[in-house]
């Protein structure tokens, strides 16, 4: 009689500073845009300018971000991480092994956890919904590499995306309408992305419409019709064409329409981060009202909440 193949979990996101001061955030963001799927230029051109001009600009601006929101427990994102990883090992009652692309809890440390624990198949769950080479893609490739330098091969599933998994848009659905039931339902609901270069979305990257499929997924559950509600993409940086429409431009727009509330939700983001608390919730409220607008509220992720957590663990089920 042969024994079960004991199977374990990946749970993996982007990452983020160990500490909200401008020498933990130049660590990041070097790790972070020295990937060459995430910055698609010549490494003759973008590492000098990453490393001459970025690390040494951007560090202390966005550590100053970083201070708005951090928590005793860390940045955020890895707080709400932690918390996904302990509900939802309770649930599956299968070792679950949290691992950031970049910065720590590394990928590596979560690879070593798994194989100390005997696990012999491994369910990756990158978590974003919605596939992009700069995201999912980069995690896959540096978890085979990862594994190969461990002399390790165990059976590997990956979750590649869930943009259109019905609890996951029904969990989105219901969150919103919570919000609304207590708060009252707004004029406008934005869904905000995170954004993507152009270029990338043209050599075939499946993002932006993987993104459009999960908005019209969730405006059809919650029966809205084209005029409450829009798609946008935020948190772009430097001089080229992002896919559009832009997030702040969206707002600016709306503000200056004096439309009186808006809500909006993340839909591309499992759990808060420094780009939803502060970019969002805080940035981007001060342009909207500061063109004209309204009521401006921030609706959370779903972070850690149980039905979140049920629609991970079901992810999971459904490739063991």
């Amino acid at each position: 009689m042969t024994s079960e193949i004991k199977t374990g979990v990946l749970l993996t996101n982007l990452g983020s500073p160990d500490e909200p001061t401008a020498p933990a955030v130049r660590r990041f963001l070097k790790e972070f845009l020295s990937d060459p799927l995430v910055i698609q230029l010549p490494r003759w051109l973008w590492l000098p300018l990453l490393n001459l001009v970025i690390l040494n600009i951007r560090p202390p601006k966005v550590a100053h971000a970083y201070q708005s929101v951090w928590t005793d427990e860390g940045s955020p994102l890895l707080s709400f991480s932690k918390r996904q990883r302990e509900k939802l090992q309770n649930k599956i009652n299968l070792p679950v092994a949290l691992g950031m692309r970049y910065g720590n809890p590394s990928l590596k440390q979560a690879l070593q956890q798994l194989h100390a624990e005997g696990v012999e198949r491994i369910i990756v769950l990158p978590l974003y919904p919605q596939f992009s080479i700069t995201t999912t893609q980069t995690s896959l490739e540096e978890i085979s590499r990862l594994l190969k330098a461990m002399s390790w091969q165990p059976q590997i599933k990956y979750i590649e995306n869930y943009c259109s998994n019905n609890q996951y848009i029904e969990a989105l659905a219901n969150s919103i309408k919570i919000f609304w039931s207590e708060n009252g339902q707004t004029e406008k609901l934005l869904l905000s992305f995170h954004g993507l270069p152009q270029r990338y979305v043209d050599k075939g990257d499946p993002y932006f419409e993987q993104c459009h499929v999960t908005a019209k997924l969730l405006a059809e559950k919650l029966q809205l019709n084209n005029e409450q509600w829009q798609l946008a993409f935020q948190s772009r940086f430097g001089r080229e064409e992002w896919i559009k429409p832009y997030t702040d431009f969206v707002l600016q727009e709306w503000g200056q329409q004096k439309v009186k509330s808006v809500a909006v939700v993340c839909p591309g983001f499992p759990s808060d981060c420094l780009e939803t608390l502060e970019e969002i919730a805080l940035q981007n409220k001060e342009i909207f009202q500061n063109a004209g607008g309204g009521e401006y509220h921030y609706i959370p992720a779903l972070n850690d909440s149980n039905e979140h957590i049920t629609v991970l663990s079901d992810l999971i089920n459904e490739k063991q």
